[in-house]
Order: structure tokens, then sequence, then C-alpha cells
């Protein structure tokens, strides 16, 4: 199954990029469409600013922050 899908990646590689691409948005749409409905739907200005800070300190506490800085 995977080397079938290298087949396809190499001889199709727009196309495979298009699908990917289309997976990543429609996946993170989906998970922001569920937190502004789960996360503090009662106001949105506070749900961002909780968003953001929730996910600097997953950055933080990952690394990932200082990371991609240095």
């Amino acid at each position: 199954m995977i080397k079938k899908f290298h087949e396809l990646e190499t001889k199709h590689q727009l196309v495979v990029a298009l699908l990917v691409a289309f997976a990543v948005v429609s996946f993170w749409r989906g998970v922001w469409g569920l937190m502004d409905v789960h996360l503090i739907p009662q106001d949105i200005h506070i749900s961002y600013w909780a968003s953001l800070i929730i996910g600097l300190f997953v950055l933080i506490l990952t690394g990932y922050a200082t990371k991609e800085l240095m």
C-alpha cells in the first residue's frame, strides 16, 4: 500500500499536494469549529485569548516556540 502511494506521489505530485493541502485545511477548520462551539462560547474574545494562551503554553512546554526562534 505504501509503495503504491509512493508511486502515485512521484507520478502525480500536484494532485497529491492538493489532496494533502485540502486534508490539512479541513482538519484545522474542524478543530477551530469545535473550539468555537465548546471553548467559552458565551464570549468569543475570551475564547480567542484562551486559545492563544493555551497554544503558547503548549509550544513553550514542548520547546517548539524557542526552537523556531533560534
